[in-house]
């Protein structure tokens, strides 16, 4: 949506939600050619809940996701790549191999610690970015740079605070994976850092209004169009 050239390397089940994932992915534009489907295991899945000011709950169902592993992660998966985005949905062991590996071949990375639980990086990513929630959990982990995203109030790096586009959010959901997408997307343009945060808080903040988490998420037009009337 933002604009990036975006492959996915995943496990999907081979049930209809792994089907219908796929299909969703290429419908967008997304690489899924290192997407394999694992026989006999259900797709990940995540069930969101929203209450009426717009904050959600997610409770997240590994699936075939936790049967990702560094095998699945090649040195020619990765290559040509400018940035790697991680999660933690996947086996820790491969989180590490891939950070590992993408230090190797001179490919940035950028961890989201979730869903938020205790981890110790062999390996620094250039960009750790948690939210306050996972930010406690993740306290003393190494990492090039850390971002913590802070939801209606913006986010902070390297003791610099970016406030939040003012907007009145409808629904959150997504909102950090937003965030998180458009900066690896802006900072793999060559766009500096600090304007690639604000440029991010902008993003994400477009996402919360309208319902659910991909169908929300701006298109690099929309987006182009409401950056310019913020720095008019």
């Amino acid at each position: 949506m933002c604009g990036a050239d975006v492959s996915m390397v995943a496990r999907v089940g081979d049930d209809l939600f792994g089907e219908a994932t796929v299909r969703n992915f290429e419908k967008a534009g997304i690489g899924t050619e290192n997407i394999k489907v694992t026989p006999g295991v259900s797709s990940g899945v995540a069930p969101i809940f929203v209450d009426s000011s717009g904050q959600n709950r997610i409770i997240v169902v590994k699936g075939a996701n936790d049967l990702l592993s560094p095998e699945d992660v090649t040195g020619e998966v990765l290559r040509g790549a400018d940035l790697v985005v991680l999660q933690l949905e996947i086996p820790l062991e491969t989180v590490y191999h891939t950070l590992r590996l993408a230090r190797s071949l001179g490919i940035r990375s950028i961890l989201n610690p979730a869903p938020a639980q205790k981890i110790e990086l062999p390996e620094a990513p250039d960009y750790l970015i948690p939210n306050e929630t996972e930010a406690e959990a993740v306290t003393g982990v190494a990492a090039g740079r850390v971002i913590i995203t802070l939801g209606a109030q913006g986010s902070t790096c390297g003791g610099v605070f970016y406030p939040a586009f003012p907007m009145q959010a409808i629904d959150t959901t997504g909102a950090g994976d937003a965030f998180i997408g458009s900066f690896a997307c802006f900072l793999g343009e060559g766009i500096e850092e600090g304007e690639a945060i604000r440029r991010a808080n902008l993003y994400a903040g477009l996402s919360t209004q309208a319902v659910g988490t991909q169908k929300s998420f701006v298109t690099r037009e929309m987006f182009e169009k409401a950056w310019a009337g913020v720095n008019i």
